[in-house]
């Protein structure tokens, strides 16, 4: 465990997500180039990718799904977490000469993050952390802000590196960040039904909860998804996220307000 970021060593952290796919193998062959992620399997229909160590992404492919509309509840982005900045900054490089389009990129004082979507517009982040040891804290909350991203000194880190070929086996998913109808209702439901703590706000708008002492986990948000009911079946976007816990749960499964399966495994 100690070659793995400080996100996937704590109690309860991110396993895993599931997206619902139009096009399954377009998707797998976008995440594939993206990340350098393995397809570990393929029965025709669910693809599942991710490094030697551990599987990342499951995409189910649905060719009679409709595109979920942005206003729907689901997945803001899937929070792709390199341990070493070296290796972000490699990945930088990567996609530079790929032409993968970035659509942001910002400076959370915890975190240095790139931001992009999908061919089927789910949302990806792929970030590194700073050493944990210099995140701020005030009464229990963890300084967080959005501010731009010196990347010129991250790329400088990668003049001297190996040229990237693919994901680094200490690749994991750092956190899953979920777009809902109502911030109270997910704050209650992470903090009863799951056990991670708040560790951030931003205004009324999102909340940011997390296990161990990270700085987030799980994000919620209501920034297009205001008022967002259940989410209806047939649709694409995200299918489930896992959960890995120290801990049984009371349950292997359930569902978040917004229909988002929760899947809980044990290590």
């Amino acid at each position: 465990m100690s070659n793995l970021p400080f996100s996937a060593t704590t109690p309860i952290h991110i396993g895993s997500v599931g997206l619902i796919a139009k096009d399954g193998e377009k998707l797998s062959s976008f995440y594939r180039n993206l990340l350098g992620l393995e397809e570990l399997s393929n029965d025709g229909s669910t693809r599942i990718l991710g490094t030697r160590q551990r599987p990342l992404l499951t995409i189910t492919e649905d060719k009679n799904a409709a595109i979920a509309p942005r206003e729907r509840a689901g997945l803001f982005h899937t929070a792709f977490l390199f341990k070493d900045r070296v290796d972000l900054s490699r990945w930088v490089g990567h996609v530079a000469e790929k032409r993968i389009r970035i659509s942001g990129a910002s400076d959370h004082n915890v975190s240095e993050a790139f931001y992009l979507d999908d061919p089927e517009g789910n949302g990806i982040e792929v970030y590194t952390d700073r050493d944990e040891n210099g995140w701020r804290w005030n009464d229990g909350l963890v300084d967080m802000v959005t501010k731009p991203l010196d990347i010129q000194n991250l790329m400088a880190l990668a003049e001297n590196a190996d040229t990237w070929i693919s994901a680094p086996d200490n690749l994991v998913i750092g956190h899953v960040h979920l777009k809902v109808g109502e911030i109270s209702a997910a704050e209650t439901f992470w903090t009863e039904k799951v056990g991670l703590k708040t560790v951030a706000y931003y205004g009324d708008k999102a909340v940011f909860l997390s296990s161990g002492g990270y700085h987030h986990h799980i994000a919620a948000n209501i920034w297009g998804s205001a008022g967002a009911g259940e989410r209806p079946e047939g649709e694409t976007g995200l299918d489930f996220v896992e959960l890995v816990s120290r801990n049984p749960l009371s349950a292997s499964a359930f569902r978040d307000p917004w229909g988002t399966k929760i899947q809980i495994s044990t290590n």
